[in-house]
């Protein structure tokens, strides 16, 4: 699997390519980052939360019904 970063902007997202499916997986709460403008990381991580929620009340699924997948970060020890 590729998983090298995209850069949009200063912002860096978090992707992974799977070669056997011939899919990129991108990190949302980077996206959001990166729109938004947002340093903070913890800061669009917040703004996903919310956003999720508020779908959901609407009745859409924006992600299946799990938590948050892990992707390698920068501040990883």
């Amino acid at each position: 699997m590729d998983s090298k970063p995209a850069i949009f902007e200063e912002f860096t997202i978090r992707r992974i390519y799977d070669e056997k499916a011939e899919v990129w997986y991108f990190s949302v709460v980077d996206i959001i980052r990166a729109l938004l403008q947002q340093p903070d990381f913890q800061a669009a991580r917040n703004y996903w939360k919310v956003l999720k929620n508020r779908l959901n009340k609407e009745g859409s699924e924006p992600v299946t019904n799990c938590n948050r997948l892990k992707m390698s970060a920068e501040d990883e020890g």
